[in-house]
């Protein structure tokens, strides 16, 4: 269905209120737009400024210490600026009634398993006052005219689209009680609405079925929209499960590999044996070709492609292949070698000691971590002579659009992108290299295929988290009286377009404030947590050569859930506990005493509380606590973890054990409202397991430019004999602010930081490599990467119980 923007110098047009405070924003009057059209359809109108006041002032100071230097984050941060760029083209979407009741909508993020899906919904059934099962969500294809406003990343998908999507919903609900009124001989403000029916006072009723036709409008035109009061939610705020729960346990629901596309075959790539190196020549080719089932093989810019009858017959064409390779630019790299050159980026202090002070300063490692999702990495291409036609999961599409476009030499107006959903995400779905592989050999070959990455290919040619050196200073004598921390980081890969849309937006919205990209986003993500007098936070990043800043060169590097802040708190909320003991406190009473406001201050008590943090312990058995703000959410987490020797070297077949977390808490206060706390709790539970998974277990290790790692079998992310026995949710009252929170990253870094807190309370001994075990002898034989995939598995039924 097609938007439309009014002329904003038409003489009607009016400017929407933007006062965003809390109470106030319940009864609040919102432009939108009646769409011409057969049936009722309305949108949103949101754009032309931010909309946003000064933002709500901090809670009042704790009282100790000396107040931080002020930072960016503390006033603005990354959800701000996700939102910002997204508000110029907020007014293009649209919500759609049919004659049978229901509404329809086109949702301009992706479902990754986050459950937006069901968020949407619910703000559509609450605000229409319709039953759940009759709003129908769906992935919108890729609309350049949107530009930032498609973009699923940041955890910002709530935050920016609450008010659009409300919006558009209650101008729909107000032309259908106009339309009553004339149907039911009534005037609107008497008539009541219920589960998709409008009833007068009288009785009479009619549906809103009914009422699909009669509500439309002829023209586009712009109308005002008065949002429900918050107070008389009835659907947002209660817990509610997915709408696409049952699909997805009962295999019904379609991801890109399930999808029915005519002509699309099984199709797979031979890779590299080191990252990023490129095919010189194919020995065999012709040979390949005549294997069972293989119907073309032809050789694309990241290696072999094959397409055949069966996923099975391309892995063994792709394991048949002779190729010889060009070197990739890291080819000389291992885990040593980056570390020692993020050790030499790091520069000395910046804040000089005073004679009067101690000082004490902590340098930590964190390995590279696999980016990779569940669900594969997949595509499927079907490109023509003037046209082409992608089916991904991709949380940026336009990017995608305009980068395929390109490649096969078309305008963007001929390559549509259908956007599909995903079986999780971590960052990985922000890139597009699957759609871009996928289109090139559709058009090599002039057939549709049905690309797939094998787990190796996305474990070893992946993305991944990257390499960094935390390092952190700090001068105190009865107070911390500076606090000076630095990561040094392998370049995170932001040429998505989310660095674009970040840095464009802070350089309208802060004029005078100029950063890089990946300076904006450490800097919006990374606010000092205390009052430690003069504070600064630094980013250095390395590999940064022209190669590696080209598509294909250097290390290929993502967010993986969180971006810098699982380094940037675990090395703080480490060295707060070294600190603490230096100055002979208890780490928590520390915290308490040097927090730098009250909601920092409640959700560390309540952590406490809840946890137990204190309560005598086994030798062996420590507790962690952490602090962490980003997402317009203030959180705490505490880890009981245990060390012992019974428990760390347990067995389990096939995998790896160690200290295992027993106990977990997450405790937060989030921004505004909760709009399904059943989600909420969900994307806590995962973040902290993600969390203290990194910590304890979860890397890859690479040497002379080869990652070992190439399946899920031997990346030992928490395993369910790693589980907690007991992990507590913990959602305290909302805070004032102007818009919902995020949650789908929200519990990663304190959970990782918590779990590093509880291990040196357990072993009187500061981890300062991450995860714990990395530097442990491999607890596996890596594949081969020659031929480049792992043997198909042959014993299966041995592992069934």
């Amino acid at each position: 269905m097609p938007a439309h923007r009014a002329d904003p110098a038409e003489p009607d047009a009016v400017s929407p209120d933007t006062s965003f405070s809390k109470e106030p924003t319940s009864r609040r009057r919102f432009l939108g737009y009646l769409l011409a059209a057969p049936t009722l359809v309305a949108a949103a109108e949101l754009g032309g400024g931010t909309g946003f006041g000064a933002p709500a002032a901090n809670a009042a100071e704790t009282g100790a210490g000396v107040p931080p230097s002020p930072q960016l984050a503390d006033s603005y941060d990354l959800t701000d600026a996700l939102v910002h760029a997204a508000r110029p083209t907020a007014n293009l979407i649209t919500i759609t009634l049919d004659e049978n009741g229901h509404a329809h909508f086109e949702l301009h993020r992706t479902e990754v398993g986050q459950g937006i899906n069901t968020t949407v919904a619910m703000l559509i059934a609450e605000e229409m006052d319709l039953p759940l099962d009759h709003v129908h969500v769906t992935l919108a294809d890729a609309r350049p005219e949107l530009m930032t406003n498609q973009l699923t990343g940041g955890s910002s998908s709530v935050s920016s689209i609450y008010y659009p999507v409300r919006t558009a919903a209650a101008i729909a609900k107000g032309k259908l009680l106009e339309a009553a009124s004339l149907v039911l001989g009534e005037q609107a403000n008497f008539l009541s609405s219920k589960l998709g029916v409008i009833t007068s006072r009288a009785g009479r009723s009619v549906s809103y079925g009914d009422l699909a036709t009669k509500a439309a409008s002829d023209s586009t035109k712009q109308v005002e929209a008065n949002l429900k009061a918050e107070s008389d939610f009835a659907i947002v705020g209660k817990p509610t499960r997915r709408i696409d729960a049952l699909d997805a346990v009962t295999g019904r629901k379609q991801f890109t590999t399930d999808l029915d596309v005519p002509g699309a075959k099984p199709t797979m790539v031979c890779r590299p044996p080191t990252i990023n190196g490129t095919p010189q020549s194919v020995t065999n080719a012709e040979q390949v070709r005549r294997m069972p089932g293989i119907t073309d093989v032809v050789t694309i810019s990241s290696g072999v492609a094959v397409r055949g009858e069966t996923y099975g017959q391309c892995i063994d064409a792709v394991n048949a292949l002779d190729v010889k390779w060009s070197p990739g630019p890291v080819d000389g790299e291992s885990d040593a070698t980056v570390e020692q050159k993020l050790k030499d980026a790091t520069p000395p202090a910046v804040i000089p000691p005073t004679p009067a002070t101690k000082t004490l300063e902590r340098q930590f490692t964190f390995a590279f971590v696999n980016g990779s999702a569940l669900g594969v990495n997949a595509a499927i291409a079907d490109v023509k002579p003037d046209s082409a036609e992608i089916w991904s999961t991709l949380k940026i599409p336009i990017a995608a659009q305009q980068n395929i476009a390109q490649a096969l030499g078309m305008a963007t107006n001929q390559v549509t992108v259908h956007v599909v959903s995903g079986g999780g995400s971590f960052g990985r779905a922000l890139f597009h290299d699957a759609a871009l592989e996928a289109a090139e050999i559709s058009q090599k070959i002039g057939k549709p295929v049905r690309l797939m990455w094998h787990r190796a290919d996305d474990c070893r040619q992946g993305r991944v988290h990257p390499m960094s050196v935390g390092t952190i200073r700090a001068s105190f004598n009865g107070d911390v009286v500076s606090f000076e921390q630095h990561l040094a980081s392998v370049r995170t890969d932001f040429s998505h377009g989310l660095g674009d849309a970040v840095s464009s937006t802070v350089a309208r919205e802060l004029p005078g404030v100029s950063y890089t990209v990946s300076e904006a986003i450490f800097a919006l993500t990374t606010p000092s947590l205390y009052n430690f007098g003069i504070t600064k936070t630094l980013l250095t990043e390395t590999h940064q050569s022209p190669e590696n800043n080209r598509p294909r060169g250097g290390f290929n590097t993502g967010s993986t859930r969180n971006v810098y802040s699982p380094d940037v708190v675990t090395t703080r909320e480490l060295f707060v506990d070294e600190l603490a003991e230096k100055m002979g406190m208890d780490p928590y009473d520390f915290r308490r005493k040097y927090v730098k406001n009250e909601s920092l201050l409640k959700v560390l008590d309540k952590a406490a509380e809840v946890g137990g943090y204190g309560k005598s312990t086994p030798g062996g058995v420590g507790h962690g606590i952490a602090l962490h703000h980003e997402y317009k959410q203030t959180m705490a987490c505490f880890v009981e973890l245990d060390c012992r020797p019974e428990t760390v070297n347990r067995k389990v077949r096939d995998g790896v054990t160690g200290p295992r977390v027993t106990r977990g808490v997450l405790v937060t206060i989030p921004g505004h409202i909760v709009i399904n706390p059943l989600g909420l709790e969900a994307m806590m539970q995962g973040g902290f397991i993600d969390g203290f998974a990194q910590a304890l277990t979860a890397s890859v290790h690479l040497n002379n430019g080869r990652i070992a790692e190439a399946s899920w079998d031997n990346f030992f992310y928490c395993r369910q004999w790693n589980l907690p026995f007991e992990f507590t949710p913990v959602v305290l009252p909302a805070e004032e602010s102007e818009i919902p929170a995020g949650a789908g990253e929200m519990g990663v870094a304190p959970s990782f930081a918590a779990t590093a807190c509880a291990y040196r309370a357990a072993t009187g001994k500061t981890p300062t490599h991450f995860p714990i075990n990395h530097n442990d002898p491999l607890p596996f034989e890596p594949y081969p990467h020659e031929p480049p995939l792992p043997p198909s598995p042959t014993n299966g039924l041995d592992y069934a119980y």
